[in-house]
C-alpha cells in the first residue's frame, strides 16, 4: 500500500492547528467573516479522534510522552493574608457607637500557578518564587485530584525560582535535562494550568535562547518559545519531545496579557543549580567584580575608538575586589563574560548575578585598542550589611540590597531594612525604607559600593535619601 500523500497530510495539520487555535469567547457572537466554513472536496467535517494511522502510515502523536509528564505537574494554590486598617474602625468611640467587633481586619490575596515534580522521594516541586511569595498557605493539586499542603522549603526572588515539599505516596517526577544542549528550532511542550482551567499541554519550538535584559524579571538567561504559555502557566514544566524537564515557564511578554506567542522559561540548569543551593544553604550565594560601569554610547565609543558602541565601561574598581586581583582597570570596557556578550552595564550585572561563586569567569576586555582575555573568581556578594560594621554612626541600623525585580527596572541604592530604637542612627533621624542613593555625593548602587564609600571612615557623613515621594540630605553624627 502506498505512502499517504503529502498534501493530506498538510491538510490534516491546517485542520488539526485550526482546531487547536480556537479561542473561547463566552457571549461573544462570532463574526460571519470568521464562521467555519465546509473545505469541499478536501476532508468531510471531523466527527471523531484522528485514526491511529492513515494509508498504513502510522500518525504522530505526543499522547504516549504525555503520559509519563502529566501526573508530575501540579496545580499551586497560595494565600497571603493582608492586615487593614481604616482610621475610622481603629476609633474606639466609632467601633462601639456602631457596634463594630475590636479585631482586625483582613484581607486574603491569592495566586494561582503550576509546579513541576522533580524528587518523587523527597516530595520536591519546583515552581516560580513569585507563586508562592509571601505565602500564608499553600494547596497543592495533584494530576490524580489529590490536594496536600505545600511548604516552602527556599525561594529565590532574583531567578524567580522556589522549591516547595509535599508530602504525597506515589509522585512521579520528571527527569531533569541538561538544558545547554537546546537549539533553536527543537520542538519542545508545555505543561501547565493557565487561569486555572485545569492541566493543559501545548506544544512549539524554541524561538531563542539566552534571552535577557527583560524590564523588571531579575537575573535572565531564558529560552523562548512560542507553545502557549498564559497565566497559571508560571512554574509549569517545558519538555522536550523525550519528556525530559528543559525549563520552568515563567513569563510572557504579551499587549493582552494573553499568550501572543512569546513565552519565556527558566533553563532546567539555572533552576537544578538555584534548587541545590536553596537545599544546602537556604539561599542562593552570588558573586560580584566589584565594579562599577556605565553604558557605552555613541560618544564613548569614538573617543575609546571602539568597534560600536556595545559593552559596560569601567568607572570605578573596588580596592580588594575580584576584578581589582583579575587586573581589570578603570577605563576598561568589559565586552564578553565566559564567551556571552555584554551589551551594556546591565547585562554585565546579569552576567554576575548568574555566574558561579569562586569559579574562574572568562573577561573579555577592550583596553587601548587592544582586546585583553582577564580571569577573575567572584566574590561573595553580601546581601545584608549592619551599619556598626561600616561606620559607629551608622550605629542600629541594617541595610539590604535593592531586590534585583527593581534594578531591573532601572532603580539604584541601598535599603534602610531596619533601625534599631535609641540607637545611633535612630538619633540622627536616619528610618527603615529609606533608600540611600548617594554618600558624600558619590552613588552608592549596591552593598559593594555602600562598603567601598565607607571603607576610610570620612570624616563627614553626608547621605542623599530617598524617603516616600520626597528626596533630601540627612548628615549623620
Amino acid at each position: 500500500m502506498r505512502p499517504i500523500a503529502s498534501f493530506f497530510v498538510l491538510v490534516l495539520a491546517a485542520a488539526l492547528g485550526g482546531a487547536i487555535a480556537l479561542q473561547f469567547q463566552p457571549d461573544s457572537p462570532v463574526p460571519a467573516a470568521a464562521q467555519e466554513r465546509p473545505l469541499d472536496g478536501l476532508l468531510p467535517p471531523a466527527r471523531a479522534a484522528l485514526p491511529p494511522e492513515v494509508a498504513g502510515q502510522a500518525l504522530p502523536s505526543l499522547a504516549p510522552m504525555l503520559r509519563n509528564v502529566m501526573p508530575a505537574v501540579v496545580s499551586i494554590q497560595s494565600k497571603h493574608i493582608v492586615r487593614v486598617s481604616s482610621p475610622l474602625a481603629s476609633d474606639p468611640f466609632f467601633r462601639q457607637f456602631f457596634g463594630i467587633p475590636d479585631m482586625p481586619q483582613e484581607r486574603v490575596e491569592q495566586a494561582l500557578g503550576s509546579g513541576v515534580v522533580v524528587d518523587a522521594a523527597r516530595g520536591l516541586v519546583l515552581t516560580n518564587n513569585h507563586v508562592v511569595e509571601a505565602a500564608d498557605g499553600i494547596k497543592v493539586t495533584l494530576a490524580d485530584g489529590r490536594t496536600v499542603e505545600g511548604q516552602v522549603v527556599g525561594s529565590d526572588p532574583g531567578t524567580d525560582v522556589a522549591v516547595v515539599r509535599i508530602h504525597a505516596d506515589h509522585l512521579t517526577a520528571l527527569k531533569i535535562a541538561d538544558s545547554s544542549q537546546l537549539q533553536v528550532g527543537d520542538f519542545v511542550v508545555a505543561v501547565g494550568n493557565p487561569f486555572g482551567l485545569g492541566q493543559t499541554v501545548t506544544s512549539g519550538i524554541v524561538s531563542a535562547l539566552g534571552r535577557s535584559g527583560l524590564q523588571g524579571l531579575g537575573y535572565q538567561n531564558m529560552i523562548q518559545t512560542d507553545a502557549s504559555i498564559n497565566p497559571g502557566n508560571s512554574g509549569g514544566a517545558l519538555v522536550n519531545l523525550r519528556g525530559e524537564l528543559v525549563g520552568i515557564n515563567r513569563a510572557i511578554y504579551s499587549p493582552t496579557g494573553s499568550s501572543v506567542g512569546i513565552g519565556f522559561a527558566i533553563p532546567s540548569n539555572l533552576a537544578q543549580n538555584v534548587m541545590e543551593q536553596l537545599l544546602a544553604n537556604g539561599k542562593v550565594l552570588r558573586g560580584s567584580l566589584g565594579v562599577e560601569a556605565q553604558d557605552v554610547n555613541e560618544r564613548i565609543a569614538r573617543a575609546l575608538k571602539l568597534p560600536n558602541a556595545r559593552g559596560a565601561l569601567v568607572a570605578r574598581v573596588y580596592p580588594g575586589s575580584a576584578a581589582q586581583v583579575a587586573g581589570v582597570k578603570v577605563g576598561d570596557v568589559i565586552v564578553a563574560v565566559n564567551g556571552t556578550a555584554i551589551a551594556d552595564s546591565k547585562a554585565l550585572h546579569n552576567a554576575e548575578g548568574l555566574a558561579p561563586v569562586g569559579k574562574p569567569v572568562v573577561l573579555q576586555v577592550q583596553r587601548d585598542g587592544q582586546t585583553l582575555t582577564l580571569s577573575a573568581s567572584l566574590k561573595v556578594q553580601a546581601d545584608k550589611l549592619a551599619g556598626i560594621r561600616l561606620d559607629p554612626r551608622l550605629q542600629g541600623a541594617t541595610f539590604d540590597d535593592l531586590p534585583e525585580t527593581l534594578k531591573q527596572k532601572g532603580l539604584a541604592g541601598v535599603v534602610v531594612a531596619q533601625v534599631a530604637p535609641g540607637s545611633r542612627a535612630d538619633a540622627n533621624n536616619l528610618q527603615s525604607g529609606d533608600l540611600i542613593a548617594q554618600i558624600n555625593g558619590t552613588d552608592v548602587p549596591d552593598l559593594a559600593a555602600l562598603q567601598a564609600a565607607l571603607a576610610g571612615q570620612p570624616a563627614r557623613l553626608q547621605l542623599t535619601l530617598v524617603r516616600g515621594q520626597m528626596v533630601g540630605t540627612l548628615s549623620m553624627k
